[in-house]
């Protein structure tokens, strides 16, 4: 399925690694033009060196922290039209009530949460000007709402609300916001914990996939499985999809 997004500008933020540069490369590989945001130049750099090799397209780069009002305003005042916003900055640690204080409940709200909100306020007018759509990748824990990830699941489900509340006024303005819950997705940082644990465990990190057996499927989602996904939710073909947060994790 052609997805009609050839010339599209759009912003990934997280963009350097996992789902974040999946995506971006999804865009890409779909004739978008693509800009990528994270926090670290280097990173970024090398990021858009991975991209442009792939596609034969680079895209431009912006280091910003957009847990930062400076952040949010270094991305918003360049001039580019924006179609397409895929807010995916953010890691959320686990913990209970008890092991998260609020210093770390905070910090992690100011880029997972709060930097979607912002960045959505800032960019909004543009995007919805040239009808077009943003994107929040959120996660499972919306849904499952574990106390061992309560800051997580917390988070998560504000953002589902977020998204299904601004909708409305955003469909009245002339643009769509969607959301996705992905579950488990095999990314570098999660394969090294898996590693990692499996070596604790068992003795011997080779074992990592049992870690993983009792998911759906005995595996986690990829990457491209999940970034696959935002480029339809992001493309024309999805154009009366509105307020809808779609959830990935392979029905477990």
């Amino acid at each position: 399925m052609l997805l009609d997004l050839k010339g599209l500008n759009a912003i990934v933020t997280g963009a350097s690694k996992g789902i974040g540069h999946a995506t971006a490369l999804t865009l890409a590989r779909e004739g978008a033009r693509v800009t990528l945001v994270a926090r670290h130049a280097d990173t970024l750099a090398t990021a858009a060196a991975q991209i442009a090799e792939e596609t034969g397209s680079a895209p431009d780069t912006v280091a910003a922290d957009l847990a930062t009002p400076e952040g949010i305003d270094r991305l918003a005042a360049r001039s580019e039209p924006v179609d397409i916003l895929v807010n995916n900055a953010g890691a959320i640690p686990p913990g209970d009530l008890q092991a998260i204080d609020e210093n770390t409940w905070r910090t992690a709200w100011d880029l997972k949460v709060f930097g979607y909100i912002n960045l959505t306020r800032a960019l909004a007018p543009r995007i919805a000007a040239r009808k077009g759509v943003i994107v929040n990748i959120i996660g499972a824990g919306a849904e499952s709402l574990s106390p061992d990830y309560i800051c997580g699941a917390v988070g998560n489900a504000a953002l589902v609300a977020f998204t299904r509340a601004y909708a409305k006024q955003f469909k009245a303005m002339g643009g769509r916001i969607v959301g996705l819950n992905p579950g488990s997705v095999a990314t570098e940082r999660i394969q090294l914990f898996l590693k990692a644990r499996a070596a604790e465990k068992f003795g011997d990190e080779s074992r990592a996939a049992e870690l993983t057996a009792s998911l759906p499927y005995g595996r986690p989602a990829s990457p491209r499985e999940i970034s696959d996904a935002v480029a339809f939710l992001a493309s024309p073909r999805s154009a009366y999809t509105n307020g809808t947060v779609l959830s990935i994790h392979g029905g477990g």
